[in-house]
């Protein structure tokens, strides 16, 4: 125990592009803004406007997520876009059920925009701490 735990100033700080986080949280402002309309809109019987604002919000993560890597930003743009790709599955895979009967397609419609909309309330909160997420 020759160690010294008194000293408490950091060995080693990575150089952080603050112009860079900040870009990077307000196009994380924007995406997420978007993805909560289409949440709230998907809860909203007739407001399934939605599609054309995902479709643009899932094009700004795909194109921004590259200049993401190696901060925690990175996090939440693969959130983002598993979100919208899982989401997008379930409703092409639960699809059947609104032709064959109404009410189950409904639930199931319903179940996946309220996991959705948690999803993106779960991201937007984590990011608005400045953390990463996972899953």
């Amino acid at each position: 125990m020759t160690e010294d735990f008194t000293d408490v100033t950091p060995k080693s700080v990575a150089p952080v592009d603050l112009a860079l986080l900040q870009r990077l949280n307000t196009i994380g402002v924007i995406s997420y803004v978007l993805h909560l309309l289409v949440a709230v809109a998907a809860m909203v019987p007739g407001a399934q406007f939605g599609t054309t604002l995902l479709v643009v919000a899932l094009l700004i993560d795909w194109t921004q997520r590259d200049s993401a890597e190696g901060t925690w930003h990175a996090s939440h743009f693969r959130y983002r876009i598993r979100s919208v790709v899982t989401a997008g599955v379930l409703y092409l895979v639960t699809l059947p059920l609104w032709a064959l009967l109404l009410l189950p397609g409904m639930i199931a419609w319903i179940i996946i925009s309220v996991w959705f909309l948690y999803r993106i309330a779960t991201g937007f909160i984590a990011m608005n701490k400045g953390q990463e997420i996972h899953a």
